[in-house]
């Protein structure tokens, strides 16, 4: 009872990153057809649409991409943030024994493919995409594992998403320190300030929701104009997140038991209506489940469907229209290459120290798992998508050549890794 419980919330998570999956998969191949049609003008104006708001002294008008890229994806970092700590203080991360396993496959499937893309690399104009092989598309690739049922133990769920995480930080630290430049350090100074203030607030026990709101779009303006990609603001800006509640369970029960009590024995002489001490008690039940809630805990909650069902699937459309024609022009070794990366590199990087770590005793393989699934989820997390497209519009910025050739590789390797993961799953899932 008490082990179902506790898996109740990783299996919900499960539920929605695998609709989201689907959702990201329906998003590219909407966006693919609409920028080939005969409207594939109407896809690229909207796009390019410039919207936002001027005044004398000050500006902010930008493209609807840039909007999604940099403003909408910053909601995205956030979650990432916030999963990120949860992870760290109380999750599959929070102790060496836990986190060996995962942090071992994350670091050879994030420097096994960087380094095979660099090997294979033989254009200096191209090697600015090191980083887009690195990351892992948790939605995809758990959209994968769903169509697999039962055949795939929890366990094997939970390493997947404990790995993609700290692929995630990975990706989070590759693009702050090595996809910025021109950086207004002055500016990064202020940022770290407000983010400090934040801090010692969730330190002393206090959380003001619109107050973090206000200033967490500060920080975000100040990181935008200061030559760092603002999506890394809301990463920092998750981290000043408190996760613990302002009452404890026994607290909450006590007076969940007084209030129930004092609704029972205050009716309203209209059976339809509630008395006034009912909407009083009422009040008190809210004020109560707010000092319950963990505010980690319930932003993740509260955001996660809009990133999962909205943001992502809005990023996918407005990203992965590459147009096709006779005449275009791609560079055919970056898609190989970052095709390659991502299928092998995985494949490779994942497997080997994994399995290395086991073989030193020093991690343990997940319960009922096999070295087979192992290799299959290895290859499975070659589902690049999401964030190296995202890495691939930073490296490459202005050039729309090697961007598309990036999106190409992307989706070629993510399918390869996608159908060969899934059959090797299939077929060693006991």
């Amino acid at each position: 009872m008490i082990q179902k419980v506790l898996l109740t919330p990783f299996q919900k998570f499960v539920k929605i990153e695998s609709l989201s999956g689907i959702l990201l998969f329906s998003a590219t191949i909407v966006a693919m057809i609409w920028a080939n049609s005969g409207f594939g003008n109407t896809y690229q104006s909207l796009w390019q649409y410039k919207i936002g708001f001027s005044s004398q002294n000050f500006e902010l008008t930008k493209p609807l991409i840039l909007w999604v890229n940099d403003g909408l994806m910053a909601i995205f970092f956030f979650l990432i943030g916030l999963e990120i700590k949860r992870e760290l203080l109380i999750g599959e991360l929070n102790s060496v024994r836990k986190a060996t396993f995962p942090l071992f496959a994350a670091v050879g499937g994030m420097f096994i493919p960087l380094g095979i893309f660099l090997f294979l690399n033989q254009n200096p104009d191209t090697a600015d995409g090191w980083g887009i092989p690195m990351a892992t598309d948790i939605a995809f690739s758990l959209a994968i594992l769903k169509l697999l049922g039962d055949k795939v133990p929890l366990s094997l769920k939970i390493f997947l998403t404990a790995f993609a995480i700290v692929d995630d930080l990975g990706a989070v630290l590759v693009i702050a320190i090595f996809y910025s430049s021109g950086v207004n350090w002055m500016l990064i100074l202020y940022a770290i300030i407000a983010l400090i203030m934040l801090f010692v607030l969730s330190k002393k026990g206090y959380f003001l929701k619109y107050f973090t709101l206000f200033v967490g779009i500060i920080i975000w303006f100040l990181f935008l104009k200061s030559g760092i990609h603002p999506t890394i603001a809301g990463v920092l800006l998750a981290f000043t997140i408190p996760i613990r509640q302002k009452i404890d369970i026994n607290t909450f029960v006590e007076n969940l038991k007084s209030i129930s009590k004092n609704i029972i024995d205050k009716k309203s002489s209209e059976q339809l209506l509630l008395s006034k001490d009912q909407m009083e008690q009422i009040d008190n039940l809210e004020e109560l489940t707010e000092k319950f809630h963990s505010p980690l805990q319930h932003l993740e909650h509260k955001l996660h469907n809009w990133v999962a069902y909205f943001i992502m699937p809005v990023f996918a459309l407005a990203n992965s229209g590459v147009v096709f024609n006779a005449d275009m022009d791609l560079n055919m070794p970056l898609i190989i290459n970052i095709a390659i990366a991502l299928f092998i590199g995985k494949f490779i990087g994942i497997t080997l120290l994994s399995l290395l770590s086991v073989k030193l005793k020093i991690a343990q393989l997940p319960e009922n798992v096999n070295y087979w699934q192992i290799v299959g989820i290895s290859i499975l997390a070659g589902v690049g998508f999401t964030m190296s497209i995202f890495i691939a519009n930073l490296a490459f910025t202005e050039n729309l050549v090697f961007i598309d050739s990036a999106k190409i590789g992307i989706i070629i390797g993510s399918l390869i890794s996608g159908i060969i993961g899934y059959l090797i799953l299939k077929f060693n899932s006991k």
